[in-house]
């Protein structure tokens, strides 16, 4: 249901109308949200715009089980966490949607997978299960059909040697690391990568202090020797995936749209200046496709959005963690 339609959407009117079927279907079959927005007093007959849809705080993955009524988890996707944490976890229906989405997603910013060599340093994904992010990679390195792509655990050395290699030749490169196992790569050895597309995913997961953005892609650029930083917004809530190709600015897929809303009142939104990050997923159809993240971000009318940091009270976990 619904899954040929999110995938072909092709204007702002299609996405809203498609996201108010949407949010009326999962409000009929998604008992948790259904009595979330019944605690709201939703008149769901009188929801007409995306702002009149309820969005669902992100926390809820952490203490209910999001999914329609009458289907099964084809697998649970947990986030990391600290030690003693309460991780969110994420019941995934149909991983043929979840595969439909990141494979898209990343063919509309960087066309087809085989067209690289994929090189990823995920040390903290790698050494947990149920991570989302590593079931995409894995994916995505198989779909290049080249046996140079692979993971990386703590093996700078074979990394460096494989980047110095695949440079020589002129391979065009995606290396796709968490921020802190980035890092360390750069104090082993400065690159000058010319064939080669850094993008972090964020998170330094308690290994190094936070930093800004701005801060973190600047030591990136100089250690890489590129000129831009690519990065990755996705989360285990979501299904769905932005890129940024440089300068912190995202885009979303067609099926995918973020909103601000107002820091002190939940039901009012921005544009333009900072706010709270509420994300419609229309790819969490059969979880809740309407979710109020712990992200602080601004939009611009062209739908990108920027990640500026986050709420204090929220705990440090999930990607692109980036204080104030």
């Amino acid at each position: 249901m619904f899954e040929k339609e999110i995938f072909n959407i092709k204007s702002s009117e299609e996405f809203e109308q498609l996201a108010l079927e949407v949010f009326r279907f999962q409000y009929e079959n998604v008992p948790v949200y259904h009595n979330f927005c019944d605690l709201l007093n939703t008149k769901v007959h009188e929801v007409a715009t995306l702002k009149q849809i309820p969005f669902l705080p992100i926390q809820f993955f952490k203490s209910h089980k999001i999914i329609a009524r009458n289907t099964s988890e084809d697998t649970i996707f947990t986030s990391s966490g600290t030690t003693g944490s309460i991780t969110s976890q994420h019941f995934v229906s149909d991983l043929k949607v979840y595969e439909k989405s990141f494979q898209k997603a990343f063919e509309l910013q960087y066309g087809k997978p085989e067209n690289y060599t994929i090189l990823a340093l995920l040390p903290s994904y790698l050494e947990r299960e149920g991570s989302s992010l590593i079931y995409m990679v894995e994916n995505l390195i198989e779909k290049t059909n080249n046996t140079q792509s692979g993971f990386y655990l703590y093996e700078m050395e074979a990394l460096i040697n494989k980047l110095e290699v695949l440079e020589k030749t002129h391979q065009k490169t995606l290396l796709i690391g968490v921020s802190y196992a980035l890092l360390d790569l750069i104090e082993k050895q400065n690159f000058q990568l010319e064939h080669t597309i850094v993008m972090e995913t964020g998170g330094m997961k308690g290994r190094r202090k936070e930093m800004i953005k701005e801060e973190l892609h600047e030591i990136l650029k100089e250690g890489f020797g590129v000129s831009t930083i690519h990065s990755e917004y996705g989360m285990t809530e979501l299904l769905s995936q932005a890129y940024s190709t440089g300068e912190g600015v995202f885009n979303c897929p067609p099926w995918m749209k973020i909103l601000t809303r107002d820091t002190e009142d939940a039901f009012t939104y921005t544009s333009g200046k900072t706010g709270g990050i509420n994300v419609i997923d229309l790819a969490n159809l059969y979880s809740c496709a309407f979710i109020a993240t712990q992200d602080l971000g601004k939009t611009a009318d062209d739908g990108s959005f920027e990640i500026i940091g986050r709420f204090d009270s929220s705990d440090i976990r999930g990607c692109n963690l980036m204080v104030l």
